[in-house]
């Protein structure tokens, strides 16, 4: 993987677009990456300032090389983001013009074989985005109980084979536990009928996928995020959110609609009595896709999509 794939980022010109940059504006980039967005944000900036958070520490280190040309007008926030409001605050930041958020899993993560993410290499079952959380894939694979495997399987992964599987894991860890990737692609193999080993899809990718989004909590992460971004954003900031599987993008989709709509009162209540008012407007109505030539240059992006709202 990776290498022979561009490193732009997915949706660029599509999120600075929407991010309608000021050189003067303050700007949050909360899932820094590779930090592909945080340099085409930063070089626009005069007198603005740009914050940029990643778990990973690895992003962090390799963002000080990336982010050099302007580092003056950036700062590097290791932390998780769904401690958005609590980082900014320490930051003394406290509106922003446009922030950023891109839920799919880097790119150096993925390809890094060690750790644990691809069902293609070899590696210990790990698959944490922060190092120093204690969960990893190898706690939810060997003592997560049988319901909790199929539930996570069925619900993150949209696996249809969810009950086997979870079925295979749990009767193949009763003899010994299951330790690296390439040992749980076989246990997943194993419980498949024969025709779902033919389809183009690898058969492990949904049950990895559920794997990893249970690890790293990625569903609360979006229902976070999104609850603690908009109350933060300047009036006529923009919040640009970017997901790359159905649950994510629902997330996303409602979390906005609640502050688009702002009165929280039952349908049956003839006025309002909450005296919530609208904060948030959506700049497009449907999410933003790829386009061709980025799906041709980089067949990653065929799931993203990003939705772009605004302040009131």
């Amino acid at each position: 993987m990776g290498e022979q794939y561009s490193h732009r980022p997915v949706l660029l010109d599509e999120c600075i677009e929407g991010l309608n940059i000021r050189p003067d504006g303050i700007y949050v980039d909360g899932t820094l990456g590779r930090a592909g967005h945080s340099a085409q944000i930063a070089k626009r900036l005069t007198t603005g300032h740009l914050y940029c958070i990643d778990r990973d520490m690895a992003a962090i280190e390799a963002a000080e090389e990336t982010l050099a040309p302007w580092r003056d007008k950036v700062t590097l926030i290791h932390g998780n983001f769904t401690d958005l409001e609590q980082l900014l605050i320490q930051a003394g930041v406290s509106a922003a013009d446009g922030m950023l958020f891109d839920f799919g899993v880097s790119s150096p993560q993925l390809d890094d074989p060690a750790r644990g993410f691809s069902y293609m290499h070899d590696a210990p079952l790990d698959m944490r985005m922060d190092q120093s959380q204690p969960l990893t894939a190898r706690t939810v694979v060997n003592e997560w109980p049988q319901e909790e495997l199929r539930r996570i399987l069925f619900q993150y992964g949209e696996e249809r084979y969810a009950p086997a599987i979870a079925g295979a894991i749990v009767r193949v860890r009763g003899q010994k536990p299951i330790e690296t990737t390439l040992e749980l692609v076989e246990v997943i193999r194993s419980a498949m009928p024969a025709q779902a080993l033919r389809e183009k899809q690898h058969p492990a990718k949904r049950t990895f996928q559920a794997i990893r989004i249970a690890v790293n909590d990625e569903l609360t992460a979006a229902e976070r995020v999104i609850g603690q971004a908009v109350p933060l954003l300047a009036k006529g900031g923009r919040l640009c959110v970017i997901t790359f599987h159905s649950l994510e993008d629902r997330i996303v989709k409602t979390g906005c609609a609640g502050f688009v709509k702002g009165c929280t009162c039952p349908p049956s209540f003839p006025v309002c009595v909450c005296g919530k008012k609208p904060s948030l407007k959506l700049v497009s109505r449907k999410p933003v896709l790829p386009g061709e030539r980025e799906l041709e240059e980089n067949p990653r992006a065929r799931s993203a999509k990003l939705r772009i709202a605004e302040k009131l």
